[in-house]
């Protein structure tokens, strides 16, 4: 088996970066006349035509709250798709798939994790009303591997598949396969068919990983949403063992912005995840997964030349309910904009003296009592309720991307 999939893996940045704006170029010059939703975005940002990366930086990056807001307004798919209905192949509940070759892009992850033409894929995601059956689906067939598609039957059942059909590789989640591999051993069923495995939808832990390995499965992670198809996978390095981080997907432009933000942080800073999908059915530009990460510095040692993302580093949206109201991280953000000298702001939910308490820490070069008034009042003036401050040294709070910390639970 080839390292790599394609010469598209391996080709110059600069390279790679023309051809993505250039698609973007193409495929909103053709969908924009057939997306009403996208065309409003575009209108409303005023831009007259997307040549790179300062072309897109204006336009908004659209979370969960926005495409509801979108759908709502142009259901089924907020006027993002610029395929009729009933031109798609299929459609979801929220999203929706359309006939090109591998249209999730979820070949090239399995490819990494060692599936080849003529393997036997024991496909343990949910076919009905999800998208993750039908993605592992069309990176099979773009492999040319065969498909059990074991969906969502019963342990046992799937065991017997296992024992009568002898695949050998399995997607699905991890967690999934490490109880499947578990209920083997108790009911004595044999499963050793299986060596590798290509698995998301959830984090993977190290305890998780190695248990599931130490059944002799070769474990590969990537990470995905319906909405985006695959964004990055796992790679092996020189001899086998897997890289830190993965690569991302061809065919994406990936960012990371501050949380609740439309600014991309600085290149190695934890961030938001935002996906532009290079995709004609429906392109989707700007579209954040809720969770954050940082790209990580210098190329692969796999020797694919697109950028690697750390993984899952936690969710971005960290909004939390206190006295009645909803407390957003563009809130924080907004108590920053107004002083110069905060370098970085956390905000604290906490039990004090039996009753739920704001605290507000600052970084700053120096105390300030001044300071310390001010941000009291922008506080309040932000998020309607009163809270302490404690002004930190510069590089005392954790740079974790996180805006908003719930410490209640703990109390």
């Amino acid at each position: 088996m080839s390292d790599f999939m394609d010469r598209l893996e391996t080709r110059a940045v600069k390279s790679r970066e023309l051809a993505l704006y250039r698609d973007l170029k193409t495929i909103i010059a053709v969908a924009k006349p057939r997306a009403p939703g996208l065309r409003r975005l575009i209108r409303a940002a005023k831009i007259t035509e997307f040549r790179g990366k300062e072309e897109l930086a204006q336009f908004p990056v659209l979370r969960g709250d926005d495409m509801k807001r979108m759908r709502d307004l142009d259901p089924p798919f907020g006027g993002f798709n610029a395929t009729r209905p009933g031109l798609l192949r299929r459609m979801f509940p929220l999203v929706l798939e359309g006939h090109a070759k591998d249209w999730w892009g979820c070949a090239r992850g399995m490819h990494a994790a060692g599936f080849t033409r003529g393997d036997v894929i024991l496909n343990s995601f949910s076919y009905h009303l999800s998208a993750a059956g039908h993605m592992v689906e069309s990176g099979a067939q773009m492999l040319g591997c065969a498909v059990i598609p074991a969906g969502s039957a019963s342990i046992e059942r799937q065991l017997d598949a296992i024992e009568t059909l002898q695949p050998n590789a399995f997607c699905g989640k991890a967690a999934f396969l490490d109880l499947l591999l578990q209920k083997a051993a108790e009911l004595r069923k044999d499963v050793s068919s299986i060596k590798k495995a290509f698995v998301f939808g959830a984090p993977l832990s190290q305890h998780l990983r190695t248990s599931i390995e130490a059944r002799g499965v070769r474990l590969r992670q990537g990470y995905a949403t319906s909405a985006l198809g695959l964004i990055a996978y796992e790679t092996d390095g020189p001899h086998g063992a897997v890289n830190d981080g993965m690569v991302v997907n061809e065919g994406l432009i990936l960012e990371i912005v501050r949380p609740g933000a439309n600014e991309p942080v600085a290149a190695g800073q934890i961030g938001e995840i935002v996906v532009t999908r290079l995709n004609l059915d429906c392109p989707m530009l700007r579209c954040s997964t809720g969770d954050l990460s940082m790209i990580m510095p210098g190329a692969s040692p796999c020797g694919r030349t697109n950028i690697r993302i750390k993984g899952w580093l936690g969710r971005a949206d960290q909004a939390a309910l206190i006295a009645d109201r909803t407390l957003l991280p563009s809130q924080v953000l907004a108590i920053g904009a107004r002083h110069a000298a905060v370098q970085r702001l956390r905000l604290v939910l906490r039990h004090e003296n039996a009753r739920e308490a704001l605290l507000l820490r600052a970084e700053a070069p120096r105390e300030n009592a001044a300071l310390v008034s001010e941000l009291g009042a922008s506080l309040k003036d932000v998020t309607g309720l009163e809270g302490a401050v404690e002004i930190v040294p510069l590089g005392a709070l954790p740079d974790d991307g996180k805006l908003i910390v719930d410490e209640r639970a703990l109390a």
